[in-house]
């Protein structure tokens, strides 16, 4: 996993909890909790290729 693609998710995660933050300030707590899901998906799809590399390397190791 190289240095961009945690730059990348924590910057997602920086602009999720900024939105979340002002979104609840106003009174709109749920387009914040729309948002916070939405950054998860969006991190989680970004790190879907890491994660399916780590699967493939436990599943070589332990033979299954």
């Amino acid at each position: 996993m190289n240095i961009a693609l945690v730059l990348k998710v924590a910057g997602v995660g920086l602009i999720v909890s900024v939105a979340h933050q002002i979104l609840s300030k106003n009174g709109r707590d749920e387009q914040a909790a729309l948002v916070t899901v939405a950054g998860i998906v969006i991190a989680m799809l970004m790190l879907t290729k890491e994660i399916a590399s780590l699967i493939q390397s436990i599943k070589s190791t332990f033979g299954i």
